[in-house]
Order: structure tokens, then C-alpha cells, then sequence
């Protein structure tokens, strides 16, 4: 059957209720991952995605920070919540749905300075996408119909950041992490999926920040949110639309939807 994917970084679930009800209504997406719930798995409001249509769910959150959440409206098997880096800071969720396997991942953001040495957090950004990398590899992810989805924090293209020649040294767009993004499409087998229908040179972006207020009218973004898909999914790919409207929505996430249509 038809499968249609949708993710997103809302930025606090509970603040963008509306804003999820408002794309649920309109896109109908059959799962929906989130990522930065920045909610308590117990707390997190279950009903109303359910009211908006999301029986089954799998939810891996903490108070205040990170957290990921896949919603669906088809029966899920095998719903896990997997920790990395030896830290339970609930960024990744995975479920089979139509007998595809699905990880909602959300990325370490690394902090401002791009140095290993110099900034732990970037440490930890570099650690967590090559045990990514390991991952795809030891338990073989290209033999297997899995799609990955979510905020991986890395603009890994030239055209996937507004000006590759200013932003090539900051956090996000710099040349050790476009490697790593790299190694982990190769240990996977994985498909770009958007740069497979919208190739470079074309600019390609999915977050606009708050720090600057003409961000968007001036589109000056980033290309964050991924979704990628294995070998035995390649044929099985329809569509993929990036959904820039949210951002000028009241109180938006920086972020905004990435959609999958697979045939």
C-alpha cells in the first residue's frame, strides 16, 4: 500500500498542538514522526494526536529537552527507543510500520564551536553520527526496507545552507560533518530522498532560525531535516515535499515538515 511520512522538529509539542492539527488536516500524513517534543513521555498530550487521528504511538521523551515521538495512524510492531552514545537523552524512536522500518532520529545540535577539543557538545555531535555510521553497517540496514527520518543537524551540501562560502565553518555545515553524514549514507546504502528529486545545485533548505527576524523573507536557511531511505525502498519512491508555510505560521517551530510519499 501507499505509505505516506511525515517529520518534524516542532520544537515543543504542546506548543504547536494547533499547528499539528492544522498540517494532520491538510496533509493526512499515515505516520507522523516529531522530534524535540521537549516533554516527559508521561506527560506527553497522547489524546489529542490521537484526536487528530494517531491511534498508535511510541514516544521516548524527557522534561524540557530533545525527545521524539512516532504517531500512526496504521497499527506499529516492534516499537523501540534505542540510546546512543551512552546517554539516555531520548533522540531516537523506531517502530515497522507496513512492513517498513521506521527510526525518527534528532541529531545533537553541537554547540557553536566546531572543535572536538574545544567543545564537548561537538564531541558528542561527531560521536553520535559515527555510531550511526557503525550502526547502518554491523546490522546491515541495506538489506532491509527501513526508511530514517528526523533532525540530524547537519547541512551536509553546498546548496543545502544559504551561503556555503560564509557558513562553511560554522556548526551544522562544516566539512567533518558533511563526512560523517556521508559515511552514513554509504554504510546504509541510503538515498538522499530530497536531493534525489530536487538536486543540487538547487538550494534546498527546511529550517529558518529565530535569531534573525528576515530569515525567512530573505531565505536565509538550512537544510537539517532529512529522510533517507535504503536500497530495496529506492523503486518505491513518489514524492517529497518540503512544507516552507509552516514557518510563517503564528509562533512556528524554526523548523518546518518534510513528507514522503512512497508507492
Amino acid at each position: 500500500m501507499p505509505l505516506r511520512i511525515a517529520t518534524w522538529n516542532v520544537n515543543s509539542v504542546r506548543q504547536r498542538l494547533d499547528h499539528l492539527a492544522r498540517f494532520c488536516e491538510r496533509y493526512e500524513p499515515d505516520v507522523l514522526c516529531l522530534q524535540e517534543i521537549k516533554v516527559q513521555t508521561e506527560d506527553f498530550p497522547l489524546e489529542k494526536l490521537q484526536d487528530m487521528g494517531f491511534p498508535h504511538a511510541v514516544v521516548h521523551g524527557q522534561k524540557g529537552y530533545n525527545g521524539v515521538a512516532i504517531l500512526s495512524r496504521r497499527r506499529i510492531a516492534a516499537p523501540r527507543k534505542e540510546v546512543w552514545c551512552a546517554r539516555d537523552d531520548c533522540r531516537h524512536a523506531a517502530v515497522t510500520v507496513g512492513g517498513i522500518e521506521l527510526h525518527n532520529f534528532y541529531v545533537p545540535a553541537g554547540g557553536d564551536v566546531p572543535d572536538p577539543k574545544q567543545n564537548d557538545k561537538f564531541a558528542h555531535k561527531l560521536q553520535f553520527l559515527g555510531e550511526m555510521a557503525a550502526w547502518a553497517q554491523k546490522d546491515k540496514l541495506a538489506e532491509r526496507k527501513a526508511v530514517i527520518v528526523g533532525d540530524l543537524n547537519v547541512a551536509p551540501l553546498e546548496h543545502d545552507v544559504w551561503n556555503h562560502k560564509r557558513l562553511r565553518r560554522n556548526v551544522g555545515h562544516t566539512p567533518v560533518e558533511a563526512e560523517h553524514m556521508a559515511r552514513l549514507w554509504a554504510a546504509g546504502g541510503l538515498t538522499d530522498v530530497a536531493r534525489y528529486f530536487v538536486p543540487e545545485p538547487e538550494p534546498l533548505y527546511t529550517w529558518w532560525g529565530y535569531r534573525f527576524a528576515q530569515s525567512v523573507a530573505k531565505n536565509y536557511g538550512w537544510r537539517l531535516d532529512h529522510v533517507l531511505v535504503t536500497p530495496p525502498l529506492k523503486n518505491r519512491l513518489k514524492s517529497l515535499e518540503i512544507v516552507r508555510e509552516t514557518r510563517t505560521w503564528e509562533k512556528p517551530s524554526d523548523h518546518v515538515p518534510v513528507v514522503l510519499d512512497l508507492k
